[in-house]
């Protein structure tokens, strides 16, 4: 399948291929990146190369998965940002992952709101969630603010999170 690339005001979501291997390692290894995550180590480079190899095999096989994020201006790589469906539970879930001077810009919530809309609108999901550490409170706004509700406490990934959902808007009259 041909993974699209979704364009926003500041971002463009883009396949990953094997050359962001190395800048995503980079972001990964910085100190708190990856805080609220269930391994909260910088992974080696080896399994960052995994990662995107999944992530183009979940394309593959669910349509949707995670884009490589580039902010438009300068074609940086800033992190990754899309859907993921979660087997355990047969949900789909929007994730994302900025690298720190990027933090606090709306960056994060501008993609996640891409991501969700690319879901409802071109994949017809009925349902789409959130799920953050309990003290991420910056990652439960993002999920707010693209119009996610709180629908209480879960466990995922070995940890225990808030889950939050969002079912797809209603069509308007004369959509299909």
């Amino acid at each position: 399948m041909k993974i699209p690339t979704v364009t926003t005001a500041r971002l463009n979501l883009r396949p990953f291929t094997l050359s962001d291997v190395d800048p995503l390692h980079r972001i990964l290894a910085v100190e708190g990146v990856l805080r609220y995550f269930p391994t909260p180590d910088p992974p080696e480079r080896d399994r960052v190369e995994r990662l995107i190899a999944h992530q183009i095999e979940h394309w593959e096989e669910h349509e949707y998965g995670w884009w490589a994020v580039e902010l438009r201006e300068s074609g940086a790589l800033l992190g990754w940002n899309g859907l993921q469906f979660l087997p355990e539970t047969e949900e789909t879930e929007v994730g994302y992952l900025l690298a720190k001077p990027f933090w606090g810009q709306g960056l994060a919530t501008e993609g996640a709101q891409a991501s969700v809309q690319y879901g409802f609108e071109h994949l017809g999901l009925a349902t789409i969630i959130g799920i953050t550490h309990p003290e991420n409170v910056v990652s439960q706004h993002v999920l707010e603010k693209v119009g996610m509700t709180l629908t209480g406490p879960a466990h995922y990934f070995g940890m225990d999170c808030l889950h939050f959902s969002m079912d797809r808007p209603p069509l308007e009259a004369g959509e299909s």
